[in-house]
C-alpha cells in the first residue's frame, strides 16, 4: 500500500542534484535564466551564463523543478529537449511583482517546502521521509532501507541503492549541518532551508538524526491555512469540511510536511481564522474540523496573496 502511495505522489527521480543541496540564490538564478531563455540550461555556454560549474547547472535545474519554480514545455524544434519555463507559482513568488522575489520572508521557505512535497514530486526521498517514515529519531540506513523497499513495491525498476543514499545524505544536508568531516563557513550558512528547523542531530548520538515536531515560530498561520486548502484540492474533497486529524496525519498533509501535531495544527488554524472570515474551525461532538465557507481554490489563493500584501504594507510603514 505504501509503495502505491509513493508511486501516486512521486516520480522515480533520484540523485539528480549531482550531490549539491540547495544554495542561497539558486532558485532566483534559475528562474531568471529560464525567464529570458527557455533553453538556458542546455546551451553550451550555460556554465558561463549561470556562473557555476557544469554539475551545478544540472543541480540548479533540478532544484528549480523540484520546488515547482520551473516546469517543462514542448520544444517544437527539438522535441527530445523540452523547454524549461517559469511556472505559474514561480512567477507568483519570484516575478518582478511577485510575493517575495528575493526570498527574504521565511514564509517563502515554508511555502517552497510545501511545494517540493506536492504532486508530482520529483524528490521521492523527501516525500517518503515526511509522509511514510515513522521514526522520530533515526539513522540514515533506516530511511535508505525504507525507500529501497518502497521503490520495489512501487514497481520502479533499476533504482540503485547508491542513488538513494545520495538523496538521503542530501536531504540531511538540506535541513541540518553534518557533524562529521571538515566544516567550512559556507557549509554552515549556504542552505536556506536549514532555517526551517525540521531535522536536527539527535542529542548525545553521533549517527542519529531526529525530526523536530512541534510549533514552528517562523511558520505563519496563513501559510498553514494555504497548505490545508491546497491539500483539500489535491485529495479532491467534495465537501468543504475536513477533520484536523486528517490534516495532521494523512500522507501528503500539512501536519506531516510541517511536523505539526494535531494540537499544534488546530491552534495554528484558530489563529489563521481570525483574519480569514470564510475559514472556520469547529469541534462538533469533540471532533476538530476545518470548515470552508467559500470556493476552496479561490480562498487558498486569496489567503497567500493577502499575507504577502499585508507583509509588504508593514515593511513600507
Amino acid at each position: 500500500m505504501s509503495g502505491a502511495l509513493l508511486a501516486t505522489a512521486a516520480e522515480p527521480a533520484f540523485a539528480r542534484h549531482e550531490t549539491f543541496h540547495l544554495r542561497f540564490g539558486w532558485l532566483r538564478k534559475g528562474f531568471t535564466a529560464a525567464l529570458t531563455d527557455p533553453e538556458a540550461f542546455s546551451r553550451p555556454n550555460a556554465t558561463v551564463e549561470l556562473g557555476v560549474g557544469k554539475n551545478m547547472v544540472s543541480a540548479i535545474r533540478y532544484w528549480c523543478q523540484a520546488y515547482k519554480i520551473l516546469e517543462t514545455a514542448p520544444n517544437l524544434d527539438r522535441p527530445r529537449m523540452p523547454h524549461l519555463r517559469p511556472s505559474v507559482f514561480g512567477r507568483q513568488l519570484l516575478g518582478e511583482a511577485g510575493w517575495d522575489p528575493w526570498l527574504e520572508d521565511p514564509a517563502s521557505l515554508w511555502l517552497l517546502h510545501w511545494k517540493i512535497l506536492g504532486p508530482k514530486c520529483i524528490a521521492p526521498v523527501w516525500w517518503t521521509a515526511f509522509n511514510l517514515f515513522a521514526p522520530e529519531q533515526f539513522e540514515e540506513y533506516q530511511l535508505t532501507d525504507l525507500v529501497a523497499e518502497l521503490t520495489a513495491a512501487a514497481g520502479w525498476k533499476s533504482v540503485m541503492e547508491s542513488s538513494i543514499k545520495k538523496d538521503v545524505d542530501c536531504l540531511l544536508r538540506t535541513f541540518a549541518v553534518r557533524r562529521s568531516g571538515r566544516q567550512t563557513m559556507d557549509d554552515l550558512l549556504d542552505c536556506p532551508t536549514r532555517q526551517l528547523g525540521l531535522i536536527a542531530p539527535a542529542v548525545g548520538e553521533t549517527k542519529s538524526w531526529r525530526f523536530v515536531t512541534g510549533p514552528k515560530p517562523s511558520l505563519p498561520p496563513a501559510i498553514v491555512a494555504y497548505a490545508c486548502l491546497d491539500f483539500l484540492v489535491e485529495v479532491g474533497a467534495r465537501e468543504r469540511t475536513i477533520s484536523v486529524a486528517r490534516l495532521a496525519g494523512d500522507p501528503g498533509s500539512p501536519g506531516r510536511a510541517f511536523r505539526l501535531t494535531e494540537s499544534n495544527l488546530y491552534d495554528t488554524l484558530v489563529e489563521a481564522t481570525k483574519s480569514v472570515p470564510d475559514l472556520r474551525v469547529a469541534e462538533p461532538a469533540g471532533l476538530r474540523q476545518l470548515i470552508v465557507d467559500d470556493d476552496i481554490e479561490a480562498l487558498r489563493d486569496r489567503i497567500v496573496n493577502d499575507y504577502y500584501r499585508a507583509n509588504e504594507e508593514l515593511q513600507v510603514v
